[in-house]
């Protein structure tokens, strides 16, 4: 279940639950496809709403902006900022539809906005200051803060960090012990109101995977989803001004046995012909030819997208100019506007997904501290 609505709720019905659990909990539930389409259109219409109040606008996920009203002549009253909200809220109701509900935090940096939008929805309008963040902190748990899960609990539990006001009151030194790694020092300013998203960590891997609904074993069967999987992976690196030396494929069989391997290139990959070679080319290396239940591919060893020099060869510059005309078709039009053939007729095999915020994309995932394993 990936996206609830707020009747669902009402059963106890959360992100992350199955579908056969969540028939349990309400019998009568109704079970709707995703539509990407309709989804892109909202978070572009969102986004114009927003865009009519400030120009620094930042999408988190496809239903999460972070907005920064510094400037604005709104912030002029004295109740500006609510002033704002309240207006922006009112907008998303008259032109996009009465039933979308807009939760909206406001704080002095972007956790503790995301917080403030999370405490009174779905339709909240919350504000955290110096004022009132201890007593709002005295009302969460540790959980209920976006980031802190249950493993990262247990962690803080170890070095005496039971609540939310136990995490506002410790050093920088205790939060390092407990988060073991420099995200303490994050932490430590985040619950304080300071501003520590601006630092920007090098990306890892770009990658997509998808659980097969038929039977496919050979790569001849598997060769259009393995495409669909390198489209995506790529025109999402390259947005991300990013290129690669490097893929990875991995296969989860029906039998839950595994296998993957990786493999480095000597030049930069940024066009998504050259990374499906390479991916079919390990597919093909695979020594098993028995029925696939998980298919996975990515990028890593990422670079910089350097224009710029990959044009001094005349080849190069051709693949670059053909995918950046792909890339800005399919932008405007959605992504698979313009696909390789072997995609086409693979819509119902690999259907099109979007990522919602608090939600992390099973199509999506990044090696944070290592190369793939296998390499």
């Amino acid at each position: 279940m990936v996206a609830p609505s707020i009747e669902a709720k009402q059963y106890g019905i959360k992100t992350g639950t199955r579908v056969k659990d969540a028939k349990l909990l309400c019998p009568d539930i109704v079970i709707l496809p995703p539509d990407p389409a309709k989804y892109r259109d909202v978070h572009l219409r969102l986004k114009r709403i927003l865009g009519r109040y400030t120009d620094v606008i930042a999408p988190k996920s496809i239903d999460e902006f972070v907005i920064n009203l510094e400037g604005s002549p709104l912030l002029k009253r004295t109740d500006g900022t609510h002033y704002t909200a309240r207006q922006i809220k009112a907008r998303v109701k008259q032109e996009i539809g009465e039933w979308v509900c807009v939760s909206v935090g406001i704080a002095p940096n972007k956790f503790l906005a995301k917080t403030g939008a999370g405490l009174h929805k779905p339709d909240g309008l919350d504000e955290i200051h110096a004022d009132n963040a201890l007593a709002i902190y005295r009302s969460l748990e540790l959980t209920d803060l976006c980031g802190i899960a249950t493993r990262y609990a247990a962690r803080l539990h170890q070095v005496g960090i039971f609540t939310v006001e136990d995490l506002y009151n410790s050093s920088v030194d205790r939060l390092r012990r407990g988060f073991r790694s420099i995200m303490g020092v994050h932490w430590y300013m985040w619950i304080r109101g300071w501003e520590s998203g601006d630092v920007i960590f090098d990306r890892k891997s770009f990658g997509n995977s998808y659980s097969l609904p038929i039977q496919a074993a050979t790569p001849t069967e598997l060769a259009p989803i393995l495409a669909k999987l390198v489209h995506k992976t790529a025109a999402r690196m390259r947005t991300a001004n990013y290129q690669c030396r490097g893929v990875h494929l991995s296969v989860v069989f029906r039998d839950y046995d595994y296998w993957h391997k990786g493999a480095k290139t000597e030049k930069p990959l940024f066009d998504q012909r050259d990374i499906y070679k390479e991916a079919y080319t390990l597919l093909e290396r695979c020594p098993y030819r028995k029925p696939v239940k998980t298919l996975a591919v990515s990028v890593f060893n990422l670079s910089a997208y350097n224009v710029q020099q990959l044009s001094l060869f005349d080849d190069e510059e051709k693949k670059v100019k053909v995918t950046q005309a792909i890339d800005a078709v399919n932008q405007r039009f959605g992504t698979y506007c313009l696909t390789p053939g072997i995609i086409v007729g693979s819509e119902e095999l690999v259907p099109d997904r979007i990522a919602f915020g608090g939600v992390k994309e099973l199509q999506d995932y990044v090696f944070e501290d290592e190369e793939p394993p296998g390499i």
